[in-house]
């Protein structure tokens, strides 16, 4: 369970991160992203960021390179706008509940196809 500070503290990273990757990143491997949700530990040591991207597996291989590599710059960048003492290491995970989601809604459609057709 999230503490408020760092459920706040992880709302402002993915606002500020969104709005950077939104101008632009030079790292052509990284190009249409989503981030999705942002957790943050308690100790405000790390923060868990979430995201997907367009494309296959590969593409979804490049973007996590490309944001590993421009996570120093994102850093830097989250010190300037959050005015944080100490801002958290940042660490970039793809997000798999909306395959997750998917999925689940193809499978119940299937169901209810073999329903209607019984």
């Amino acid at each position: 369970m999230q503490s408020q500070r760092s459920q706040r503290v992880g709302e402002q990273i993915q606002k500020e991160i969104s709005a950077l990757l939104l101008k632009g990143l030079k790292d052509p491997r990284v190009g249409f992203v989503t981030i999705t949700e942002v957790k943050v530990t308690s100790d405000l040591g790390s923060a868990r960021i979430y995201f997907t991207v367009m494309g296959d597996e590969q593409a979804r291989r490049q973007t996590a390179q490309g944001l590993t590599s421009a996570g120093p710059y994102l850093r830097r960048e989250l010190a300037k706008r959050l005015r944080l003492r100490h801002v958290p290491e940042l660490v970039f995970e793809f997000d798999t509940a909306l395959e997750y989601g998917n999925r689940i809604a193809s499978l119940l459609q299937e169901i209810k196809q073999k329903e209607d057709h019984d």
